[in-house]
């Protein structure tokens, strides 16, 4: 059996992991960021969100706080602080930023850059209701499992895609935040935490 996961052990494992390179990518002309926010718990959480019903794009999927960078925006970090701000109430004064993981590619055709961050728990966070149904927090160790995600194999516009699948409560975790948690993982302890 795994010991429990700490968040001195999360700290140290990521500190000591350098990320891998950053898939080669098309020219960004679009650029996005996220917050992967942990909860600083003695066995930490991971904060997720799913969007509104209602969006345009990505209605009720379940996602990290993020968005597209603006003109003004001084760099990638301060995209993923200032979305996490407008989408969860979540103030930059209360982020520990501690580094990014890789860059990935969106099926949108932008660029993300995974920004990951300490909160203290039990914030009085509050979902936009522009943008944001649920807040919710997640077990990291149970995260960070691998054996929970499963992969699909999609087509789109002729070219095969591999996402991941993974379910906990009744959120359904899919896509790019599945595969950005996965990343996570695979950096963080890919041999502790493999069934």
């Amino acid at each position: 059996m795994t010991a429990p996961l700490t968040l001195n052990s999360f700290l140290t494992r990521f500190q000591l992991q350098s990320p891998p390179p950053s898939p080669e990518l098309a020219p960004a002309r679009r650029q996005a960021a996220v917050l992967v926010p942990i909860v600083a718990r003695e066995e930490p959480g991971l904060l997720l969100t799913r969007r509104a019903p209602w969006l345009r794009k990505h209605a009720g999927q379940v996602a990290f706080p993020g968005g597209m960078r603006d003109a003004s925006d001084p760099s990638l970090t301060f995209t993923a602080l200032r979305e996490a701000r407008e989408e969860i109430a979540l103030q930059t004064q209360n982020v520990r930023l501690i580094g990014t993981l890789p860059t990935v590619g969106s099926s949108s055709g932008f660029q993300v850059t995974p920004v990951v961050g300490i909160i203290p728990p039990d914030l009085p966070l509050q979902p936009s209701a522009d943008e944001v149904d649920a807040i919710f927090e997640m077990p990291l160790q149970e995260a960070l499992r691998l054996s929970r995600y499963t992969p699909l194999d999609i087509h789109r516009e002729g070219v095969a895609h591999q996402v991941w699948l993974s379910w906990y409560q009744d959120y359904f975790v899919w896509g790019m935040t599945a595969g950005i948690i996965r990343q996570l993982s695979l950096q963080v302890m890919p041999e502790l935490l493999t069934d």
